[in-house]
């Protein structure tokens, strides 16, 4: 088990709906590891309902989870820098959409602006991705943000090849590894698995 106590993490979830359930089983991780988890959700994760759950069953877990209210807006998401309420950003899932925009610097939903926010205090931003066009058009972004100063990756493999074949997903598994290397200005090898 991990040793996170004293670390403040946010936890920023995007629409990547079917990996959810993962997602939030490493939130519970973390916070079984001592973190302390500000939880952040995109307009998009926080409202839409799906197959794989609510959308008020989603945000409900994930306070349930840690223990505080999810911020779902632009202007709850903006505090966090200048307020230092994390030592980490965590984005999981996080889609090529919201990629797309942090490797361009907009910032137009709570999650980006929780990044961009974050990042005032050059602080690592880890991001967990999922996305069906990963290894397609979405790919540049990836690449600009793999050579961009503060940001890290969870491991990412293919996870259907044959029907899927520009899908990236990250090995949630490796999210805690990927936050100790992070936090030491590392990427975790292999960077894809």
């Amino acid at each position: 088990m991990h040793d996170f106590r004293n670390l403040k993490i946010g936890f920023a979830m995007t629409g990547s709906f079917c990996t959810f359930r993962q997602a939030l089983e490493q939130a519970e991780y973390l916070v079984s590891c001592g973190a302390e988890l500000i939880p952040i959700m995109s307009e998009h994760a926080a409202t839409i309902s799906t197959r794989f759950g609510t959308a008020q069953e989603q945000r409900e877990k994930l306070e349930q989870i840690c223990g505080k209210k999810v911020i779902c807006t632009i202007a709850d998401a903006e505090p966090i820098g200048p307020h230092q309420l994390t030592d980490i950003m965590l984005v999981e899932p996080c889609t090529s959409n919201t990629a797309a925009k942090l490797a361009w610097s907009v910032t137009d939903t709570p999650v980006t602006m929780a990044v961009k926010s974050h990042l005032r205090g050059q602080k690592p931003v880890v991001l967990a991705i999922a996305s069906n066009d990963a290894l397609a058009g979405s790919l540049k972004n990836l690449g600009m943000l793999a050579n961009a100063k503060q940001y890290y990756f969870v491991p990412l493999a293919q996870d259907n090849p044959e029907k899927k074949p520009s899908s990236l997903v990250a090995d949630f598994s490796k999210t805690a590894d990927t936050i100790i290397a992070a936090l030491q200005g590392n990427q975790i090898q292999p960077f894809f698995f």
